[in-house]
């Protein structure tokens, strides 16, 4: 019998994710991958595995899994109880598992979203070169959706790597109820009036309930657009523009209530304007915020998000060294 991890209890929407599948947006193929990518690459490395190794997500309530071989496994992202076999384990280590060996997750206590890494990867069949899960049109991963009681799950050949490995204390993160999100205003910020770019930059925005891979709505303000008439072809909401295409972690604003920011299960094009664009970083602060924290935004230039990237990629090859 060929390796696998069995679900025991399913969690909160767990879904076997990988790095996204790129490259195909213009066809209107979202990337879907980890919300959290620098969680997600580290609990991947703290297992032996390529960063791009497929791992579990959970949202909140991580699932139950029973091993049935010797693997190492990695805990990752926001901050929960994690057991084996009953006995807390510390995350963002490698620890190692036997056959029969049980993990299981309380509550989340900061952050939204654990990742569980496994050595070997997660072997679900690939499509379009990832095994990410599309849940919206039941794509990819394990069945297209998310995991569900009873579940196998097959895993890849286990990767020789030493347990007891973590990562420093300095480098890992900590997810905070209140964050400051650098973002670049455009493409279509023209069609908001001075002042409400003010205000939309000013505002402390709340988390809705509806907040998941596909997006997040916010609450706190209303935004003004400039009188004009509307154009040909678009529609009669003041947001609405002749249809564009959506960048990853746009942000646009439906009548000028509660703006959505758009994540890696969006829709790739439409019709409401984009007044701002999420840096691709900091994408991953909302793959661990929640419903009813804070999200206050700071206009970059390109030069400032460059520079974010940049630490990122010094942060992780800070952890790749201290692995090695």
């Amino acid at each position: 019998m060929s390796a696998q991890v069995k679900v025991v209890t399913g969690g909160l929407s767990t879904t076997v994710q990988d790095l996204g599948r790129t490259g195909r947006y213009a066809i209107g193929m979202p990337p879907s991958g980890a919300m959290d990518q620098f969680s997600f690459r580290v609990a991947n490395l703290l297992v032996g595995n390529p960063e791009s190794a497929a791992a579990l997500e959970a949202t909140y309530i991580g699932p139950s899994l029973e091993f049935t071989d010797a693997r190492v496994i990695a805990v990752t992202g926001g901050d929960a109880a994690v057991t084996l076999n009953g006995e807390p384990i510390p995350t963002w280590t490698s620890v190692a598992v036997g056959s029969g060996d049980v993990l299981a997750f309380g509550m989340i206590a900061s952050g939204a979203r654990p990742y569980i890494a496994v050595s070997g990867g997660i072997d679900v069949p690939t499509y379009l070169d990832s095994r990410s899960t599309y849940t919206l049109i039941g794509l990819g991963g394990f069945e297209g959706r998310t995991l569900a009681d009873g579940d196998v799950l097959p895993l890849g050949a286990a990767t020789s790597v030493a347990e007891g490995r973590s990562v420093p204390d300095e480098l890992v993160p900590h997810f905070a109820s209140d964050i400051e999100v650098r973002a670049q205003v455009g493409l279509c910020s023209y069609r908001l009036t001075e002042g409400a770019l003010e205000s939309f930059l000013g505002t402390s925005w709340k988390i809705t309930k509806d907040a998941d891979r596909v997006g997040y709505r916010l609450r706190g303000g209303t935004l003004d657009f400039v009188e004009r008439e509307q154009p040909f072809g678009a529609g009669s909401d003041p947001a609405n523009v002749v249809d564009l295409g959506y960048p990853l972690g746009s942000i646009q604003v439906p009548g000028g209530d509660e703006p959505i920011v758009l994540l890696g299960d969006a829709v790739t094009g439409g019709g409401y304007a984009t007044i701002a664009t999420v840096v691709s970083v900091d994408r991953d602060l909302f793959g661990q915020a929640k419903t009813g924290d804070t999200v206050r935004f700071r206009d970059v230039d390109v030069d400032e998000a460059l520079a974010a990237r940049a630490e990122r990629t010094g942060r992780l090859a800070r952890i790749r060294e201290a692995l090695s």
